[in-house]
């Protein structure tokens, strides 16, 4: 591959665009109600003359979002959010074909990836879409002097929000921002359904193993969680839930898992998920007490989740590559096998979620910003929920589009369940 950069773009390869041209239309066809926004928008010019920097996972389905924004008249800046969840020959379509500055390079290092971020911040956006709040971490840190002009932001995934709620309690936070990800036409089926077809599917390209007969280890049980241990339990694994939450615990118990701390989970494991959001999930002591051949999977946002400092000092020189995105760590009685260099296994071995959950995900995320280019004035600074009217108003698309039809209250059931005097 020959790296194309230019003052507007820092792509692994240009000659891909052709290759991804045909994927971001094969994932368009699977996203109704985005297409119907992107229509609206090109009719009213809802983001005429706005600057959008995006810090998002390069894919086909981010390209339609992407797309879409740009048919309301905004002007894109994109680099990666994470440094495996690019798809090179998207990175090159968007580049060559879109008009958009695009800064993203499937397997960029620490410095690549932080300069690509502040090549977004150059072009002083207006709005920031954030997946994991590292474009808003830096605004608010490194480069304060693009801070000014920014009138709000979104984010799409919970260790963003988690974030930007940290920033907010500490007063921080200098701009308002939606969280996305708490829209319920998100979490309750990107989280679910989307994580937990595409954690196995990238842990199966991977490795190519057998689920059925072994035990899946999953830490965490929200709704990723909720969504790989459904899964896993569906193509035969014996499931394992790990959790800090009494309630999900009790969740997970009644939805038929064992439940259990780590330490406990981490000697009965053949394939151990992260879910969790935090740091060091499975450490040293776990390492332990592991199988020969355990094999270690991330589907959490950052890499901080497994150990692998630990894991490293453990295994010392004693480590290789057996496949693409299989890593072998050697310890004096064992081998234990990290995917992905430890970062979301879906994106980095895998295509990440099916564009028809995605759908619902980046419609929210272009209504969002819609929403933030006509409410910035009147909103403060602080993480807000996405407006409840807009989450259902994707609900109802997704309906509509799927054809399926639903019932409505007669102005008889309306006034029943508005009054108290009725009974028995």
């Amino acid at each position: 591959m020959a790296r194309w950069k230019t003052p507007t773009c820092d792509v692994a390869d240009g000659s891909l665009a052709q290759d991804g041209l045909r994927r971001i239309v094969w994932a368009e066809r699977s996203m109704p109600v985005l297409r119907q926004i992107a229509e609206r928008f090109l009719t009213t010019n809802a983001l005429d003359g706005l600057r959008i920097g995006a810090c998002l996972h390069v894919t086909a389905e981010t390209a339609n979002l992407l797309i879409a924004l740009q048919a309301g008249g905004a002007e894109i800046a994109l680099c990666a959010s994470n440094p495996l969840s690019t798809q090179d020959d998207i990175a090159a379509t968007l580049a060559r074909h879109s008009g958009m500055s695009v800064f993203a390079i499937k397997g960029e290092d620490h410095d690549a990836y932080y300069a690509h971020i502040e090549s977004v911040i150059n072009t002083r956006p207006h709005i920031t879409m954030d997946d994991g709040c590292d474009l808003v971490t830096m605004l608010h840190t490194k480069r304060t002097d693009a801070l000014g002009g920014v009138r709000g932001g979104t984010e799409e995934t919970t260790t963003g929000v988690q974030r930007l709620r940290a920033m907010a309690q500490a007063d921080a936070l200098r701009y308002p921002v939606i969280a996305v990800n708490d829209a319920k036409t998100k979490h309750f089926f990107d989280n679910r359904y989307g994580t937990g077809q595409s954690t196995l599917d990238g842990i199966i390209r991977a490795t190519n193993i057998l689920l059925a007969g072994l035990t899946v280890i999953v830490a965490g049980y929200g709704w990723c969680g909720r969504g790989i241990a459904m899964r896993a339990h569906g193509m035969g694994a014996h499931v394992i839930v790990t959790e800090i939450n009494p309630l999900r615990a009790l969740e997970a118990h009644m939805d038929g898992y064992r439940v259990m701390p780590m330490i406990h989970a981490a000697a009965l494991g053949d394939v151990f998920v992260t879910v969790t959001g935090n740091k060091s999930v499975i450490g040293k002591e776990h390492f332990a007490v592991m199988k020969d051949g355990a094999i270690l999977a991330n589907s959490g946002h950052f890499n901080a989740e497994i150990d692998l400092a630990g894991l490293e000092e453990l295994a010392g020189t004693r480590r290789a590559i057996v496949r693409p995105f299989v890593e072998e760590y050697t310890l004096d009685n064992k081998r234990i096998f990290v995917l992905g260099e430890g970062r979301l296994i879906n994106l980095a071995a895998a295509e990440g979620h099916p564009a028809s959950v995605m759908d619902m995900s980046f419609a929210n995320q272009a209504l969002a910003v819609e929403y933030i280019a006509k409410h910035h004035a009147t909103l403060t600074p602080g993480v807000y929920s996405m407006p409840e009217h807009l989450d259902k108003q994707v609900a109802k698309m997704k309906l509509e589009a799927t054809g399926i039809a639903i019932d409505t209250l007669t102005p008889e059931q309306e006034r029943y369940l508005a009054s108290w005097s009725e009974g028995t």
